[in-house]
């Protein structure tokens, strides 16, 4: 089954947007209710879209691949840019917040997690930090540096990207 345009860009909306409510969709795409956005994700992406445990909307994995989307990744179009916005886990916020900023020296996932238990009183284990780095990376806001081990550092100010946890 081929998708149209609009319905490809609508599936690169739910890319981007989730994990999503009917109503955040409802707003982007003009229609008028909860039910319109339900009727048309069934008729229409019914293959390339789930909803979660919350009953939040989320996009599958192919549809990712078909849209050439990054999930949870909002931006103005410039490819390779800083997003405007990004959709993360609540440990991969809490990395955003302390990790060493653009114009400071990078820092190895231990530093990492040392600042994550000191700031957040937080213990997670070292490969989930290492994990929401390389995803921060991948979302081209956090740059590697390669030392002895690899170090991170923020590729762009605090401020210059809305971070928003996904529920």
């Amino acid at each position: 089954m081929s998708l149209t345009d609009e319905e490809l860009e609508r599936l690169a909306d739910v890319v981007r947007l989730q994990p999503t409510k009917n109503s955040e969709l409802g707003e982007r795409w003009g229609l008028e209710s909860g039910s319109d956005v339900h009727s048309y994700l069934e008729n229409h992406l019914s293959d390339h879209y789930y909803r979660d445990d919350d009953s939040l909307i989320r996009a599958t994995s192919e549809a990712a691949e078909l849209t050439g989307v990054d999930p949870g990744v909002e931006d103005d179009g410039e490819e390779g840019g800083v997003p405007d916005r990004i959709r993360v886990p609540e440990l991969h916020s809490q990395v955003f917040a302390v990790l060493a900023g653009p114009d400071e020296r990078s820092e190895s996932v231990v530093s990492v997690l040392g600042k994550l238990r000191e700031r957040f009183d937080v213990d997670p284990d070292v490969g989930d930090v290492r994990r929401a780095l390389q995803s921060l990376r991948r979302k081209n806001v956090v740059e590697v540096e390669y030392r002895t081990v690899p170090t991170f550092r923020l590729a762009v100010g605090r401020d210059a990207v809305d971070v928003e946890v996904s529920e």
